[in-house]
């Protein structure tokens, strides 16, 4: 009889072991997928002048320096950028109303071409640093725009295809 209830303490203490084992790896898997969310919200202390949120001025941060648009739109490249948008934006951008991320349509009317395609390339440091991308985080719940890991040339076409909205 004694040692069936050593057994039973025994299963019984191997079991909460791994249980508490298991949690605190659980915990710290979580608080590694976290860093970088928190790492923004940290970055993010205060808001830009309403001022700034309207910027044509603005280049935004990031490897796009100068970009002038043709004055006609290239309609081969705007359809490549659609097709682009379509696979790996508009899960949190539509076109004409907000959503996880900001409406696009007039989005030239507000930013200028530099910004658009620096925040496509460099979501991360343009949130850190840029004063318009860290009021976006702020308005669109602080959720992080993902890096999609874009070519200067993808990104090109996606900024030719806002052209067109």
């Amino acid at each position: 009889m004694k040692s069936v209830q050593k057994l039973k303490i025994i299963i019984v203490s191997i079991f909460l072991s791994v249980l508490i084992f298991a949690c605190n790896n659980s915990k710290n898997s979580s608080d590694k997928k976290n860093y970088k969310q928190e790492k923004l919200k940290k970055a993010v202390k205060k808001k830009p002048k309403k001022a700034e949120y309207i910027d044509l001025t603005n280049k935004g941060i990031g490897p796009i320096k100068s970009l002038v648009f043709d004055s006609k739109i290239d309609k081969a490249l705007a359809n490549k950028g659609a097709s682009i948008f379509k696979q790996k934006c508009t899960a949190c951008h539509k076109t004409d109303k907000k959503f996880i991320g900001p409406a696009l349509k007039g989005l030239y009317k507000k930013r200028t071409p530099e910004w658009i395609m620096n925040m496509i390339l460099n979501p991360i440091e343009m949130i850190e640093k840029d004063p318009i991308a860290k009021q976006q985080f702020i308005d669109f719940n602080k959720t992080i725009m993902i890096n999609q890991n874009l070519t200067k040339e993808e990104a090109r076409a996606i900024a030719e295809y806002l052209r067109t909205l």
